[in-house]
């Protein structure tokens, strides 16, 4: 079955346009021109993953972001955005959005980020190469990961530092993981993007360190060491100094 999307823009030529394009990359697309129409289809038929505008009149995209969210919502979010400043980009990740294009955006670079959200969230609406499928079954995760005082549960998706657990977005507990298991190993900017977006956003993007810095809040703790490390002009390593 061909994954389901849910498109609220409210500029009907970037609406139909969009539209035309993503049936045409294999996903079932309903499209919608404001935030309330957007709310009403995603309670009667959760689709697989979400494209909105931030800016709509009424219920704008951000709204609709937060009230999903709080519903306990956890289906991907792309938003699109003509607001370009850093405060504006937390703005969005703040109300839940994992991912955001700015206007004016390369369509190609919306599929790929949509690729990527459903790589993480929903692996077999994704076209899978017919070699990868026939491989034999990988075994069963190991349980758990423990590193520089954390301990992390990939099936659960449950992480404590020390006896605290510690409530992580999806994003998040994405990347703590990557770290854990590649705790003392320095890894460059590229490299983290590729593997928690599936996508290199190059040398200008701030979504990596608004994500570290989220974490950082969420992991560091009065006389404790700070776990999450910066090596300036290359990347982040997990260590316990």
């Amino acid at each position: 079955m061909p994954p389901t999307l849910l498109l609220a823009e409210d500029d009907r030529a970037i609406r139909h346009a969009l539209e035309r394009a993503l049936a045409l990359e294999g996903y079932q697309v309903t499209a919608v021109a404001d935030g309330v129409e957007a709310l009403a289809h995603a309670h009667k038929s959760p689709p697989d993953v979400l494209v909105l505008d931030v800016m709509m009149p009424g219920i704008d995209g951000l709204q609709v972001c937060r009230v999903l969210r709080a519903e306990g919502d956890r289906t991907p979010i792309l938003m699109l955005t003509a607001l370009v400043e850093t405060a504006d980009r937390i703005a969005g990740l703040d109300a839940g959005a994992d991912d955001y294009v700015v206007k004016p955006f390369d369509v190609e670079e919306v599929f790929a980020r949509l690729r990527a959200l459903l790589r993480r969230t929903n692996p077999a609406s994704v076209p899978v190469p017919a070699e990868t499928a026939a491989a034999a079954p990988k075994p069963a995760p190991e349980r758990y990961l423990e590193a520089a005082g954390l301990r992390m549960d990939p099936q659960a998706r449950r992480a404590w530092r020390g006896e605290r657990e510690l409530e992580l977005t999806r994003t998040e507990f994405e990347l703590l993981e990557l770290l854990v298991r590649n705790a003392g190993i320095v890894l460059d900017h590229s490299t983290i993007y590729d593997r928690i977006w599936g996508y290199d956003f190059g040398p200008g993007s701030k979504n990596l360190a608004v994500y570290v810095g989220y974490l950082r809040r969420k992991l560091d703790q009065p006389g404790a060491s700070q776990l999450i490390h910066t090596v300036r002009g290359v990347g982040y390593v997990l260590r316990e100094d």
